[in-house]
């Protein structure tokens, strides 16, 4: 079996076996109004990380990583910005060292850029790299009003896609994490739910009907 690399979150590890597998692209699927980032925050304090944001400022995600109330690292924090991020966040992730980690937030913009064949090409360097230097790498996939069509190709490449489910409907905010890919390893049979408030959380509390 694959070396198992932690998220940071023990309860899930548990349930994954330890963790996810070392070398393995990962998708979180959320809303963009929900709080995954608390699952990219935490997971900066398992191993060095190297953090391109595409829409916010390196100073932005800083500051809300340091104000997180919970155990979080001291990533390498950088914005992609200008005309070809693409090319500039290849650069960037060709220097990522042995057993790191990489956290791409949000992934849409480079699922947008033209042509199509470019972001596929990405994806299969991306893949070599992190591969290569027993890494992880976290996709943000924003899922919400519109997803762009390249979608598909991101969850295709990766190898283990968390899907983030929030329903804000009745009195209490509800927060179910589904596993529906997982390769290299047996995903957890039924969604799991969630706590996500100061930290992440494995919701135990039986649900009432």
């Amino acid at each position: 079996m694959a070396r198992r690399l932690r998220t940071g979150i023990d309860v899930l590890d548990r349930k994954l076996g330890g963790g996810l597998p070392a070398g393995s692209i990962v998708v979180l699927s959320a809303h963009p109004a929900s709080q995954a980032e608390l699952f990219l925050y935490e997971l900066t304090a398992t191993r060095g990380t190297l953090y391109l944001s595409l829409d916010r400022s390196a100073e932005a995600v800083r500051d809300s990583i340091g104000n997180t109330p919970t155990v979080t690292g001291d990533p390498t924090v950088r914005h992609i910005s200008g005309e070809a991020p693409l090319d500039n966040a290849r650069k960037l992730i060709s220097a990522l060292p042995e057993a790191s980690n990489l956290i791409v937030d949000p992934v849409d913009i480079l699922e947008l850029q033209k042509p199509q064949s470019r972001f596929r090409s990405f994806l299969n360097d991306l893949q070599t790299h992190i591969f290569n230097t027993n890494s992880l790498a976290i996709l943000h996939c924003l899922d919400g009003r519109s997803v762009p069509s390249l979608r598909d190709t991101t969850e295709h490449f990766a190898d283990v896609v968390f899907e983030l489910r929030t329903d804000t409907s009745g009195d209490q905010v509800d927060n179910r994490m589904a596993i529906p890919k997982f390769r290299g390893g047996r995903a957890p049979p039924d969604t799991i739910k969630l706590e996500l408030s100061e930290e992440v959380s494995v919701d135990t509390s039986r649900d009432i009907a």
